[in-house]
């Protein structure tokens, strides 16, 4: 009978390689494939339950939309119905759930998600179930129900999730810092990302200062040699090098942005102090 069982295991896992074996593996996660290309991602940050507001985000170029239900009041038929409304969009859904948990992650690829961020991780037993509870048999344990996912991402989805989900583990404290080389270690994660505003929370620390340089350096270095890529704010983009995944300001930050430069370009002495001379040689203001 034991025999018999190994046979039986062994005769599916055969017939679960053969479709992948045979031929290749559609790709429609475009975050995936432009690293996989060697490219730099940059995904908007989204809050609020407004669709039109995902919309634009989401049409604005963006590569992701970095779905934030860790800090904010957002349930999954509120991100379902964002992700419906924009469904075509250039900018492919990821969400930041709220922590690793076996019914989060279902929810959240039922929805079409096509990248899972998980908040606050130090030990890389947290990430391997987050990769479990995602990829479907055998590679994981992700059971098959109802959702949107196939009206989203195709008939084959079934078939195709497993080589197009992304894991990213996010860094954010002392102990996960520690862990960088196990967490990073774990096959199937695709990105560990340091927090960087968390990481000066709990050390004390801030950018630049020796102590919270060690910290980020070693995030990055252990990633880097598990081969996988590293994620940090979008303000790193082009103040350090070996980055790849990044998270932008949020939409309140982006009004408060796009408002400001569209009132200077309309009256460009509009937040300089009386007498100042907004550029060289020009008239002061009034």
């Amino acid at each position: 009978m034991k025999i018999l069982k190994l046979a039986l295991a062994y005769l599916f896992s055969i017939i679960w390689l053969l479709p992948s074996q045979a031929q290749d593996v559609r790709m429609y996660n475009t975050v995936k494939a432009k690293l996989a290309a060697g490219g730099q991602v940059v995904g908007g940050t989204v809050d609020t339950p407004d669709p039109e507001i995902y919309c634009a985000m989401a049409n604005s170029g963006f590569d992701f939309i970095w779905i934030e239900m860790q800090h904010s009041s957002l349930n999954y038929t509120d991100v379902a119905r964002m992700i419906w409304a924009c469904r075509d969009a250039p900018a492919v859904p990821f969400i930041r759930i709220p922590d690793a948990t076996e019914g989060d992650i279902q929810k959240a690829t039922d929805i079409g998600a096509l990248g899972l961020i998980v908040p606050m991780v130090d030990t890389a037993e947290k990430m391997a179930n987050a990769v479990k509870f995602a990829k479907y048999p055998p590679e994981g344990r992700r059971s098959q129900g109802g959702g949107q996912y196939g009206r989203l991402w195709g008939r084959d989805y079934r078939q195709t999730w497993n080589d197009n989900l992304m894991v990213i583990a996010m860094i954010e404290t002392l102990e996960g810092t520690a862990a960088a080389d196990e967490i990073a270690g774990v096959e199937g994660v695709d990105v560990v990302f340091a927090a960087s505003g968390d990481l000066g929370s709990f050390s004390g620390k801030r950018q630049g200062e020796p102590e919270y340089e060690m910290l980020i350096d070693r995030i990055k270095g252990e990633t880097e040699s598990a081969g996988k890529f590293v994620g940090g704010p979008s303000a790193w983009m082009t103040d350090r090098e070996g980055y790849h995944f990044f998270q932008a300001p949020s939409t309140g930050s982006l009004i408060r942005i796009g408002a400001r430069v569209t009132l200077e370009q309309a009256d460009p002495c509009r937040f300089l102090p009386s007498g100042a001379t907004p550029v060289a040689g020009e008239n002061p203001c009034p």
